[in-house]
């Protein structure tokens, strides 16, 4: 018994040294074991930079008559089952589901201790917001091309060899050749993966200039978080602000905004978090979705050029990298444009079922809020629903 308790606390030791060499090693695996996935609430453990409200609110109109019949309206699941919207709701442990038709607010459900101005974080959605940012730094200047090489706009990392032949344009596309490990498969992978280093670690910078390059730029489409946050960098670097400050400046405070939003920073003053940590209410991403709806037009202000939205949104003959879900979902330019069917709808999607969806066509905006998502995309289904117009899911 002694011989067998003996070899027990040896192993116990030799695991807590494991485990405090890892930590010594690589700091930010203590948060990766303490948090593990994050959840719309993790970003209160990390330092923000606050994106400050308009100071007039735009109001969509509340109707009083909402859409109830949404609720019983058929959807898949992640199955592919049909069941009741309510049942997608309650299944996917949606917090947050907000329907705008014509600037009328038509449908609205929330879980327990939610609202519409309940901050969550949108996860991947703050991609798409550092796509429209970088728009607005090519229409004033700061950004002269697309085409220019990172090194130009980031000094730091001119003498890393990987990094001298990558574009804004590579980075904007997702095809930046950088080395990326992605958390899918696994626990022990995933405890190790890119995705949680970026999303803990307090030394962005730091791990970014250690990347390597493993395809040629412009070859290889991978979604990854280090292309967005090396955009995120370039334009603080170019405009002489931080992400915050620039969001807030030339796009929060001018669209009506009812809430300060924020961003995610790895530590205090330091980088913001493009790819991961964007904090928002529905009712105020809704107003983004607006902006775009209107070709970039708030209170007949041209906010976001238009030459850059019909640019962000539409594909046209390129031939996408990827291709996600049943719809096809394309990733362009930090957005997802789905493909299939009468297409021109699009999305800023985040992990865990965040979701800014937009379709011109039947000029509607839904914002969904989760703690998991059911899986599947009903929100072409409920817009064309709502307008009144047919609509089938593609055969298997």
């Amino acid at each position: 018994m002694k011989t067998f308790k003996k070899a027990a606390a040896f192993l116990l030791l030799s695991v807590v040294l494991v485990f405090a060499g890892l930590f010594v090693w690589q700091p930010y695996l203590a948060r990766v074991l303490w948090f593990r996935t994050p959840n719309a609430n993790t970003y209160k453990a990390f330092p923000q930079a606050v994106v400050h409200k308009s100071d007039t609110a735009y109001h969509f109109i509340n109707v009083k008559s909402k859409r109830n019949d949404l609720d019983t309206l058929l959807v898949k699941d992640a199955d592919g089952q049909l069941i009741p919207f309510k049942a997608y709701f309650e299944k996917g442990k949606l917090n947050a589901f907000l329907v705008i038709r014509n600037d009328s607010i038509l449908y609205e459900r929330y879980k327990s201790g939610y609202s519409d101005s309940t901050l969550t974080t949108i996860f991947s959605g703050a991609k798409s917001m550092v796509s429209i940012l970088l728009g607005q730094a090519l229409n004033d200047g700061y950004i002269k091309s697309l085409d220019d090489k990172v090194t130009a706009y980031i000094p730091e990392l001119k003498n890393k060899e990987g990094f001298r032949n990558i574009t804004l344009r590579h980075l904007l596309e997702m095809k930046s050749g950088l080395e990326f490990k992605d958390a899918l498969g696994g626990v022990i992978k995933a405890f190790f993966s890119d995705e949680a280093k970026y999303y803990y670690t307090h030394d962005m910078k730091s791990e970014l200039l250690k990347t390597k390059l493993v395809n040629k730029p412009g070859t290889v489409w991978k979604y990854k978080s280090i292309d967005p946050i090396l955009l995120g960098w370039a334009l603080e670097n170019a405009t002489g602000k931080t992400v915050a400050e620039l969001f807030e400046q030339n796009i929060w405070r001018k669209i009506g905004t009812e809430y300060n939003a924020s961003f995610g920073l790895d530590h205090p003053e330091g980088l913001a978090n493009t790819a991961s940590r964007f904090q928002v209410t529905a009712i105020d991403l809704a107003k983004v979705g607006r902006l775009y709806l209107n070709n970039g037009i708030y209170n007949g202000n041209q906010i976001v050029p238009a030459q850059w939205v019909e640019q962000s949104i539409t594909i046209g003959n390129e031939k996408p990298a990827s291709a996600k879900g049943w719809q096809q979902s394309a990733h362009h330019f930090l957005w997802w444009i789905p493909q299939t069917g009468e297409n021109g709808d699009f999305a800023a999607e985040g992990m865990l079922g965040q979701r800014l969806y937009v379709d011109p066509q039947t000029n509607t905006i839904i914002v969904q809020f989760a703690d998991r998502g059911a899986g599947d995309y009903p929100y072409r289904k409920i817009s064309r629903y709502l307008a009144g117009l047919p609509f089938s899911y593609p055969k298997p």
